[in-house]
């Protein structure tokens, strides 16, 4: 159990914004921000987790943490015996325990050392990179989807990246649609700093039927993502979010809105209620990152099979599932609107 005494750069005010809170934990590279009043005495603790969660609830980047902060988090005195407070820690999945003294001040923070991560982690990373790209003709008459360049590297070169700064390095792509243009730039990964397999699909199979196809026997959670996507997102945030949920299946999702440019008409039998003169409708779409447990390839049949019918079985199954809200960039690239706003958004995003 490791002790940081210099905690002055990871304390908050109960007033300050979630957008605050973000730039908080990131500098601090804890994971956590200690919520404290003006004496010093500790309120509670703000995680990335606690954030996300906020999200789900309707809170923005603007919003105040008031409302979101762990006002009962697992807090230690000096004294306090360490193997007891690592024991309840580790059934909490607990990383970070800040210490208080008699007048409830923060003095210092125990971080659990066993569950500090590794720069290298093993969890597999399956890239779904089989598509046609149909709605992206005529870039991708001869080239796959995946391929195209934005900033000048491919799609999915930019997303190896991604995963391989995260400390994600054992990759499966699956592929299909002019597979051998992905398998000759790539190779085994290794000029990338990654170690590549490849899974070919004869068929199409959709954005989960390659996952039966996978010889490997998974033992880890691991990630899935589809290979038309370009996000800064920190994928770890991502993993503890599902593992400390106990989750089966976990559906990264983003916030998205539609602008409707009618007058809309609200009834009761044929009598007019209300009239929305041209509404923004709010909802959460499947981002198309998700997180799984090895379990949950046992689930995928051989053939065609979409990323929305297996969730609708783990669900069935009465399993746990669960969304993780992103806020961070995200752009799916799937049309040519989208692939040219993904290229002049790239010197400000990456």
């Amino acid at each position: 159990m490791k002790s940081v005494k210099n905690i002055k750069n990871i304390k908050i005010t109960k007033d300050a914004t979630i957008k605050k809170a973000l730039k908080v934990i990131e500098k601090g590279h804890i994971k956590i921000a200690l919520v404290v009043d003006n004496k010093n005495k500790l309120i509670g603790t703000l995680t990335d987790g606690d954030i996300r969660r906020g999200f789900l609830k309707g809170y923005n980047i603007n919003s105040p943490i008031n409302s979101i902060i762990n006002k009962r988090p697992l807090v230690a005195k000096r004294n306090d015996a360490k193997e007891k407070l690592f024991n309840s820690a580790l059934s909490r999945k607990i990383y970070q325990i800040p210490v208080i003294n008699k007048k409830g001040n923060v003095t210092e923070l125990y971080i659990i050392n066993k569950l500090l991560k590794s720069k290298t982690k093993f969890n597999k990373v399956v890239i779904m990179a089989g598509g046609k790209g149909i709605r992206l003709r005529p870039l991708t008459k001869n080239t796959p989807k995946p391929m195209l360049k934005v900033g000048g590297k491919p799609i999915l070169q930019r997303i190896i990246k991604t995963f391989k700064d995260c400390g994600y390095k054992d990759l499966i792509i699956c592929v299909n649609y002019k597979s051998h243009i992905i398998e000759n730039y790539f190779g085994n990964g290794g000029k990338f700093g990654v170690n590549i397999e490849y899974v070919k699909e004869k068929k199409m199979m959709g954005t989960a039927g390659a996952l039966s196809l996978i010889k490997e026997k998974l033992t880890e959670p691991f990630f899935i993502i589809n290979g038309d996507l370009l996000t800064n997102l920190d994928f770890e945030k991502m993993l503890d979010f599902h593992i400390k949920h106990n989750s089966i299946a976990t559906m990264g999702i983003k916030k998205y809105s539609i602008n409707s440019p009618y007058g809309e008409v609200n009834l009761v039998n044929e009598s007019i209620s209300s009239i929305n003169e041209k509404p923004t409708h709010k909802f959460f779409a499947n981002a198309g990152i998700y997180v799984l447990n090895p379990e949950c390839v046992d689930l995928v049949p051989k053939k065609f099979f979409d990323m929305t019918s297996l969730f609708k079985k783990i669900i069935l199954k009465k399993k746990k599932t669960i969304s993780f809200p992103l806020e961070e960039y995200w752009k799916d690239i799937g049309r040519l609107s989208d692939y040219e706003t993904a290229n002049k958004e790239f010197v400000k995003k990456y």
